[in-house]
């Protein structure tokens, strides 16, 4: 368990900009473990705007002192930013990645891949109360509602990773189609391999590890 608590290359703790966030999340005094986890699983939600057209396959890009310096990311990015947030406040927490059947906020996607499939989609999981719970941070309040989507909550009980219909009870909006487990590290060279297997036309692209992804240039 330790190691899900431990400052890593990615998961820089130390740094001022993950501290500022604890210690902005503990200005109203101090809170249980499962409090926090909330209260930082919904400021991670709502204070990034889900982005899925940008993607860095730059190794540094992926530290959270980096990311939560953004307006705006990638569902992994702000798992990474929620992981270090609760790790440097002494909760265990790590990365997992699944491949997921979306429909929130994909036309670009769908427009330059040909495919509703996202791969890595990023989750988060959290130990409290002697067990692991997975959430999901990506979609923001303001994005939900636009979509008529329910806004996803957690209660740091229950696994909370998936919206799976509108507020009609109509349409599916998510899907799991395969989980590829948890890491204590964003595995960036395993995530590139699985785009290019799931998205032939990167290839086309020339996009190669230590650089930029932008659909919108593409």
């Amino acid at each position: 368990m330790k190691q899900y608590t431990e400052e890593t290359f990615h998961f820089d703790l130390s740094n001022e900009k993950i501290q500022s966030a604890v210690i902005f999340l503990n200005s109203e005094g101090a809170l249980t473990n499962k409090e926090f986890a909330i209260k930082a699983y919904l400021y991670v939600r709502d204070t990034w705007s889900y982005y899925p057209y940008r993607f860095s396959l730059i190794n540094e890009d992926w530290k959270a002192s980096e990311l939560i310096a953004h307006k705006k990311g990638h569902c992994i990015d702000k798992v990474v930013i929620l992981i270090a947030i609760l790790r440097a406040a002494h909760i265990p927490a790590r990365l997992g990645l699944a491949k997921v059947k979306n429909h929130i906020a994909v036309d670009h996607i769908v427009e330059k891949f040909g495919s509703d499939v996202l791969v890595p989609h990023g989750y988060i999981e959290i130990y409290l109360d002697h067990k692991w719970i997975k959430a999901t941070p990506a979609f923001n309040k303001e994005l939900c509602e636009l979509l008529n989507v329910h806004v996803l909550e957690f209660d740091g009980e229950t696994d909370s990773i998936f919206q799976e219909f509108d507020q009609t009870g109509n349409q599916v909006f998510m899907e799991y189609l395969e989980d590829y487990g948890t890491f204590n590290e964003v595995p960036l060279p395993f995530m590139f391999e699985l785009m290019k297997e799931h998205y032939p036309k990167i290839k086309e692209t020339g996009i190669t590890l230590g650089s930029v992804l932008n659909l919108d240039n593409l």
